[in-house]
């Protein structure tokens, strides 16, 4: 793929995400996708989960059902950036959200998405995870 088309990709990928329609999100990854994002962080804490999703059931089944779980309303992304270099994608956003106990959410993303054969095979999730465990848990 192009760098291009590898960029327009991930966009699709992203506007799926909102969908919540399991089936069009399960298009865009591979049987073997991985997700990682730092041990510990907030939201895997929070729903009892992994920060390392593998497989593609589990990945979808995150984005459609966990994720409405742990971000209940308004959740909003507002992204500066796709960067885009052959089979690799970069992204950069803010998401906001309203969390589950009433807490507003609101943390800086950095994603690194590795494509194989036109399909979404690995993502990188990185955020600051202390300032998510802040909004998530308060200050204790």
């Amino acid at each position: 793929m192009t760098s291009e088309q590898s960029r327009e990709l991930v966009q699709q990928a992203w506007r799926s995400f909102s969908t919540r329609d399991k089936d069009q999100i399960a298009a865009f990854f591979t049987q073997d996708a991985e997700w990682l994002a730092p041990p510990g962080n907030a939201t895997a804490v929070a729903l009892g989960g992994s920060h390392h999703m593998v497989g593609r059931d589990t990945i979808v089944h995150f984005l459609t059902v966990d994720f409405r779980r742990m971000f209940v309303a308004d959740v909003a992304l507002d992204f500066r950036g796709f960067y885009a270099d052959g089979d690799v994608v970069v992204v950069e956003e803010t998401m906001r959200a309203t969390l589950a106990g009433g807490n507003a959410y609101h943390n800086d993303y950095c994603f690194v998405f590795e494509l194989r054969d036109g399909l979404i095979h690995r993502v990188r999730e990185y955020m600051d995870t202390a300032k998510g465990h802040r909004m998530v848990f308060g200050d204790a």
